[in-house]
């Protein structure tokens, strides 16, 4: 069963209510008209088609990065109150196995908003990403925890 546009709707109203800190019913009615709006917008350009059994994995990869999103900015913080400084940056080219663009973009907009990674480019036959991250002490380890993470979670919700 496709999950329809109204409840997802919803489910991204509430998100918006929880994230942006302020709980109050405008801010619910805001999120959810927003919700709605690029919904119905972007719905009939990348075919949105989560089906309601995916709720659950997208939740998963939200407290993922959550929980990727806490631990990046501590080791951060201490990289910036405890010199001298340990970092070893590089730019690693990660090949990737997601299917369309939305699902790239997904990537790419997740690594980006982690503290100490960065998105470069994507190769034009969109079957690299090149990243760029603070901490490359194992560029194998460094892609294994990309395509074990983020990818493997993406491929998941749209599978």
């Amino acid at each position: 069963m496709k999950l329809s546009k109204i409840t997802l709707s919803v489910f991204l109203g509430l998100l918006w209510f929880v994230l942006t800190g302020e709980h109050t019913v405008m801010n619910f009615l805001l999120g959810l008209l927003l919700s709605f709006m690029i919904i119905l917008y972007l719905g009939s350009f990348v075919g949105i088609g989560i089906k309601f059994r995916h709720i659950p994995k997208v939740i998963f990869l939200f407290l993922f990065f959550v929980k990727e999103l806490i631990k990046a900015n501590i080791r951060v913080t201490i990289e910036i109150v405890s010199p001298p400084l340990k970092m070893k940056p590089g730019i690693v080219k990660v090949p990737l196995s997601l299917e369309n663009d939305l699902q790239i973009t997904l990537l790419a907009n997740l690594l980006t908003l982690t503290p100490g990674t960065l998105t470069l480019d994507i190769s034009e036959d969109k079957k690299y990403i090149f990243i760029h991250g603070m901490y490359i002490e194992d560029r194998g380890k460094f892609v294994s925890d990309i395509k074990n993470g983020f990818e493997k979670r993406i491929k998941e919700i749209f599978s």
